[in-house]
Order: structure tokens, then sequence, then C-alpha cells
């Protein structure tokens, strides 16, 4: 179970104080399959933020499976989105220097999981989605597509229980966006908590369930 209680988030940009998030209150439940959707600036960035422990709340609630995470320390909300929480970005966010195979690879070397263990592992999550015969290929060698399957293979190589994905179709042709959403689809099938921020109606109506943002607020 997820869930805010009374959260707010503020911030100061000049002389104006931005309320990003309003006195916001949500729960999920396991495996439920949401879209966040509503205009720039109503606080759908700052609220993925919070759930995945990239920031935190100035004032209200935030529980993550039982754990008030509002009054852990930074290295605890950090080990805790290292094993919990994974992240699909709109720009891929890889690793330029690094193969696909690499940049899967990175989260279980940072979690110091052994070469013989994390190795195969990576391997198979490649194949999963297509890509072994790409394992090798820097992001520059990969089509937009290939490139969002890297980013969702190295966001669920540590199992995360929450997928948080923020416009991930929004680089790519219908096609590969199609094949793309069938894959988090699958993967919320599996048991994953899928958080989708959409600007794209048709993507949105796919979720269980569709949530509106309008200036900070859930309407």
């Amino acid at each position: 179970m997820i869930e805010l209680q009374n959260v707010q988030r503020s911030f100061q940009v000049g002389d104006e104080t931005v309320h990003a998030l309003r006195d916001l209150s949500l729960q999920l439940t396991p495996g439920d399959y949401v879209s966040l959707m509503g205009p720039s600036g109503s606080g759908k960035s700052t609220l993925l933020n919070i759930l995945g422990l990239l920031d935190h709340p100035d004032q209200g609630h935030y529980q993550f499976e039982g754990t008030e995470t509002t009054s852990l320390s930074e290295e605890e909300r950090a080990d805790l989105r290292r094993h919990k929480v994974g992240f699909v970005f709109q720009a891929f966010h890889l690793v330029p220097r690094l193969t696909a195979f690499e940049n899967v690879e990175l989260p279980l070397m940072l979690a110091g999981i052994d070469p013989e263990v994390r190795k195969p592992q990576v391997a198979q999550t490649l194949k999963a989605l297509s890509l072994s015969d790409r394992s090798h290929h820097r992001p520059d060698q990969l089509s937009g597509g290939q490139r969002q399957r890297v980013a969702i293979a190295r966001a669920t190589i540590m199992h995360p229980t929450l997928l948080l994905a923020d416009e991930p179709t929004g680089n790519l042709d219908k096609h590969s966006g199609q094949e793309v959403i069938e894959i988090l689809e699958r993967l919320n099938q599996d048991g994953i908590t899928l958080i989708v921020v959409t600007h794209d109606p048709e993507i949105g109506s796919r979720a269980k369930r569709q949530i509106q943002m309008i200036d900070g607020a859930i309407v």
C-alpha cells in the first residue's frame, strides 16, 4: 500500500512561492495501474518525485509499504528507492559511454551484487525485451524504442514493486511507443505497481485509474 496524506510541497522561485502540491492525498494498492494527467505546471512531476523518494514533502505523510518515509534519513530513503522503485524517463537517461548491457547492469553493481550473479540476470532481462543482439551497442547506436527498452530493463533489474514512467512514449514514434506501453503493461500484469505520467489521452485511457491534476491538486 502507498498512501499520501495531506502532502504539500512548495518552491521559491525568485520572490514568488510556487505551491506545487496542495494538501494532496492519494492511496495506491499493490498492482495498481494509474495514469497521471494534467497541464504543464499542475504538479505531476513533483508528485512523481515524491512517490519515487527523489523529493520529500514540506508537510504531510508518505507511507510506502508500511514505512513512514518522511522520517527517514537521506541514506535510508536512497536505500529504499534503490530496492523498491524503478524510473523510466522520456529522455531515457542512459549513460552514453556504456553499452546496453552495462547500463542495465549498473544498478546491480551499485548494489554490490557479484558478477557471476548479475551478468546472467542482465542477459536474461535483455533477452526478455528482445535486446540480446543489441547488448553491446551504446545508446547512440540504438533506435529510440530500443533505448527506452534498455531503460525499462535497467529500471526493473532490481525487481522493484513500484515503476514510475514519466512520458515514456514522448520521444518515440507511434509504433515504438505502442511497444513500450505494452511492455510496461505486461510488467504491471506481473504485479508491479505502475504510474504513467502522460499528456497523451490515448495512453492515459489505457490505465485502470486516471488521475487528473490541476494547480497541485487532484481533481
